[in-house]
Formats: structure tokens, sequence, C-alpha cells
């Protein structure tokens, strides 16, 4: 009984918390199809693009909440497997207390704000309803011209390493703007 559920904290504290390498996988680290160390622009958006390419369950170009929510659950499902598998080392079908010691440091306690973000970003996206997978490709293709700062057509490590910072102050500018917009149209 204690190892079933010591098993059930695990698998949940572990879809909560995540890895970081994983995370490195999953992003700019993966986009890199042709493994010549760098994204091209087509790497980059396809790769932005592909888990909503996925989601399009109908293939109408658009995703509704509906299919996001199907398409999520059964990514949780794989996630969940995964770390399972993981975290069961001598793959005997069990998480032992030793096993789920041993794997503490991988997942410290990260998850449950990424997971509150995403939820966010996602309630965001589909507050004006399906979204639009074209329109989603422009946004990438707008965000690697951001990225890709010496203009060459392709994202380099330095560039990729920089990518945090340079998004969150292209967001920044943008937010500028618009509150500079709103200003002027109040003062009207």
């Amino acid at each position: 009984m204690k190892i079933k559920t010591l098993t059930l904290v695990a698998v949940g504290a572990l879809v909560l918390a995540g890895t970081a390498s994983a995370q490195q996988q999953r992003g700019l680290g993966r986009a890199d199809t042709d493994g010549d160390g760098r994204i091209s622009q087509a790497e980059f958006v396809t790769a932005r693009t592909a888990r909503l390419t996925e989601a399009d369950a109908n293939r109408d170009g658009q995703v509704t909440r509906e299919e996001a929510q199907a398409a999520w659950q059964a990514n949780r499902a794989e996630r969940r497997g995964e770390m399972f598998a993981r975290l069961d080392t001598d793959r005997n079908g069990s998480i032992s207390q030793a096993e789920f010691e041993a794997a503490r440091p991988e997942r410290a306690g990260r998850g449950g704000q990424r997971m509150q973000r995403q939820e966010q970003r996602a309630g965001r996206a589909f507050a004006q309803g399906p979204v639009q997978i074209e329109q989603a490709r422009s946004r990438a293709t707008q965000a690697f011209a951001t990225l890709d700062a010496d203009r060459d057509g392709y994202l380099s490590e330095i560039e990729r390493q920089a990518a945090p910072t340079r998004m969150r102050e292209a967001l920044r500018e943008r937010r500028a703007e618009r509150r500079a917009s709103r200003s002027a149209s109040a003062s009207e």
C-alpha cells in the first residue's frame, strides 16, 4: 500500500514539476531538425506551430478549445508514462523510496508555476475563439526576426541562449507602445 501511494505521489509530483532538461529538448534545441547546430526560420516556425498543427484534429487550420484540451490530455498521459519510466530505474514496474529520493533534485518544484502560466496563456489564447494556425505562424516568423540578432537567417547557439532576454525586451517594448497608444487615444 505504501509503495502504491508513493508511486502515485511520485507520478503526480513529476507531472507538476517536469524537468529542465526535458523543457530544453522540447524548446529551441529540438527545433534543429537537420542537426547543423543552428535553427533556420523554417525550423523555428515549424517547431513553434507543431503542437497547434498536431492538435488540429479536423485539419481546418484552427484549434478549438476542445481540440486543445484533447491534445493536452494525450500529451499529459504520455509525459506521465515517460516520468514513471525515468523514476523506475530498475524497471520492475514500481517506484521504490530510494528511486523516488534519487530523482528529487530533478523535480525541484518549478512545474506548478510553469503549468499555471501555461494555463493562463491558453485561457488568453482561446478568449477570442479558436486559435488560427496561420496567425501563429506569422507570430512565430516575427519572433524569429526578433531573435535573429545578426540577421543571417539562422539562430546560433549564442542567439538561442539570449532568446529569453530578447523576447522579454520585445514584450516590454510592445506593452510600452500599447500604453502610449492608449494614452494618445484617451487625450484626444
